[in-house]
């Protein structure tokens, strides 16, 4: 259970973080089921995190909207997967087992871009690794097959929606089925899934027997032929097509890509074998009223006490006074997985939601006054891109704001500043701060609304993040990311802001080295581009290849899916060093393969000791006097 602890957790020093008064844990033990006078369960839950009872964590959301519905639901949170001892602790379920590896992809919580064990789990007691087994979503199905074989099994979560059809696995390096094969489920929630597992419930509830529910939009089911259905639908090649041949594996990541739309989104196939994997159109996106809902249920928005002596779950931390004040995102990037989890069409949450929450949060005894974040997957993104979405869904082969602004698209902010203006005035709140980040290709077109000043002057808490990404055309082509123009004209005026409004504000780029597309050409332009901008970031994200997104398509097959055009891919381990090492040249520790990088690129002018060399030739760092890291001396 998720209460172990070993004796090499980092628990660090940290204040406990109360419930919100009134408010309970669902159970996670027998002894919680016998308080509230339970014999049984009507669904468990297994989840990959710890229990963090906060509308933030979809195992939280998932439990309380049952509950809601009335059914008893208990918690099992990152059981000990070597028996099956953990998952009998609260008996066999009415209805069913629902499970989920957490809020990420378990490879992608446990393992770095290097394949290297993490040492921390944000998403653990005390940000402790250890506590989930690879593929977690395979492994806790396992145990549940072997307590309760012939129990209704249902998986969802980031892992199960992005492994759904047959998908490359980076850190096997190589095609794997879908996960509904190998976890043995019987139906997989794709999405943020509110929607359908309250119809799932519902079906079951009625006795329907699991093998029948075949009629929920935002499931998939396995089956021994091409059923008879209410939708349209497509098929793709196959699982032994794609694991063979990677230009049907880019085929079929198309195909199934540009069906993930619920207004036009049609049924797809995929045959593994001599049976059928079918997913459902997507769920429907949630109207205000609908989202108000989940937001208002009882959420102790924190940890369960049981890790108090661990040291809490840090991942608490960043949301605990944060707001989500909408989901879905327009921007499409090639890398980002919320196209095919969310979806492009937004969904926001009434202004009284959000200052119903405001208030509540000024309320708790740890509040200091200052709302975190106000925002989503893009902050500024509060507004549905078309007003036509809600009638024929999204476009089917254009993007809203790549690779330039449509000219159907909605740009306004009113709402947004409306919103924040209301947030900073009410009483408690001494700052409201935006972190979540922010496009600025889309506040660059707004011409109506006074939003940029209305940020710098109010929500930047000295750095604001954006993530340019890169600076290459073709890289940013690629990534579905504006070009190096717009960020350009975004400094501009971000500083020209500032100097206006007298603030000393910094911008916090993020960049990704060694995505698909990317030469050593490419890695050196950004390296000079930092240079120019006397800019060094504290971090860098390798790209990470994780499943079900575009460009992990592109690192797999060597191919844009969408056009058929071949990308070049530096997926050797030197050359993503080397590409890695550029975007940091200033620390000594990459001096060689800085060193390295240059000669390969043929880049010789920019070794030495003048003032746009990036490494001398005895391997110190080129150019002196230029701002060391980014944290300190970004540029404003």
């Amino acid at each position: 259970m998720a209460e172990r602890s070993s004796p090499s957790s980092p628990v660090s020093a940290h204040s406990p973080v109360p419930p919100v008064p009134g408010t309970s844990f669902l159970p996670v033990c027998q002894d919680d089921m016998n308080a509230r006078g339970w014999e049984t369960l009507d669904f468990l839950l297994v989840s990959g995190d710890a229990y963090v009872d906060h509308p933030s964590f979809a195992a939280a959301v998932i439990s309380r909207v049952l509950s809601r519905a009335g059914y008893r639901v208990g918690i099992l949170p990152q059981p000990d997967w070597r028996s099956a001892k953990d998952f009998h602790s609260m008996g066999k379920p009415r209805l069913g087992v629902l499970v989920t590896a957490g809020n990420m992809d378990s490879m992608v919580s446990k393992y770095t871009p290097s394949k290297k064990i993490r040492t921390t789990d944000d998403y653990a007691p005390g940000g402790a690794s250890g506590h989930r087994p690879d593929r977690a979503t395979i492994v806790y199905c396992s145990r549940v097959r072997e307590c309760w074989p012939d129990i209704p099994v249902v998986i969802g979560g980031i892992e199960a929606s992005l492994r759904r059809f047959a998908h490359y696995d980076y850190w096997s390096d190589d095609v794997r089925r879908s996960v509904l094969f190998d976890s043995q489920a019987d139906l997989l929630v794709y999405g943020m899934g509110e929607r359908a597992m309250e119809e799932i419930a519902e079906q079951l509830r009625a006795g329907v027997p699991v093998s029948d529910i075949r009629n929920v939009r935002g499931t998939m089911y396995r089956c021994d032929a091409v059923p008879d259905m209410d939708w349209k639908a497509v098929e793709i090649p196959s699982y032994e097509d794609v694991a063979s041949d990677k230009g049907l594996f880019a085929e079929a990541f198309k195909a199934a890509y540009l069906e993930q739309d619920p207004f036009r989104g049609k049924a797809v196939l995929q045959r593994h074998g001599r049976f059928v994997v079918v997913q459902n159109p997507p769920a429907y996106p949630l109207d205000t009223d609908a989202l108000d809902s989940i937001y208002d249920l009882p959420y102790t928005r924190t940890y369960h006490p049981m890790y108090e002596a661990a040291g809490g779950v840090p991942a608490i931390r960043e949301v605990r006074f944060s707001l989500t004040s909408h989901r879905g995102c327009f921007g499409s990037c090639s890398f980002c997985a919320i196209h095919s989890h969310q979806g492009r069409i937004i969904q926001a949450r009434s202004h009284d939601s959000l200052l119903k929450e405001a208030k509540l949060l000024t309320t708790l005894p740890d509040f200091k006054g200052y709302i975190h974040d106000v925002g989503g997957p893009t902050a500024n993104f509060r507004t549905p891109s078309c007003r036509e979405q809600f009638e024929r869904g999204t476009c089917r082969n254009r993007q809203c704001l790549f690779p330039e602004p449509c000219r159907k698209l909605r740009v306004d902010h009113s709402d947004y500043v409306a919103l924040l203006r209301k947030l900073r005035a009410l009483p408690g709140v001494k700052k409201v701060f935006i972190r979540s980040g922010i496009r600025y290709d889309y506040l660059l077109a707004d011409t109506r609304t006074p939003f940029l000043e209305e940020l710098c002057r109010h929500h930047v808490s000295g750095q604001l993040k954006v993530a340019p990404e890169h600076v290459s055309e073709g890289v940013l082509r690629l990534m579905g990311k504006s070009d190096r123009a717009a960020y350009e004209r975004f400094l501009a005026e971000y500083g020209a802001m500032n100097e206006k409004l007298g603030k000393k504000q910094y911008l916090i780029p993020y960049f990704i080295a060694s995505h698909p597309g990317s030469t050593l050409k490419d890695a050196v332009a950004l390296a000079e581009f930092l240079r120019d901008a006397r800019f060094q970031p504290d971090q860098v994200q390798d790209f990470i290849p994780t499943p079900g997104s575009l460009s992990t398509c592109m690192y797999y097959t060597g191919l844009d899916p969408m056009t058929g055009a071949k990308v070049f891919v530096p997926s050797s381990t030197e050359e993503r060093r080397m590409q890695r090492a550029l975007l940091q040249y200033r620390n000594p520790r990459n001096s060689a393969m800085v060193l390295k990088a240059l000669r390969a690129a043929g880049r010789r002018d920019l070794i030495g000791r003048g003032k746009r060399c990036l490494v001398s030739d005895d391997g110190e760092d080129g150019p002196r006097g230029g701002a060391p890291t980014g944290s300190k001396r970004a540029r404003r």
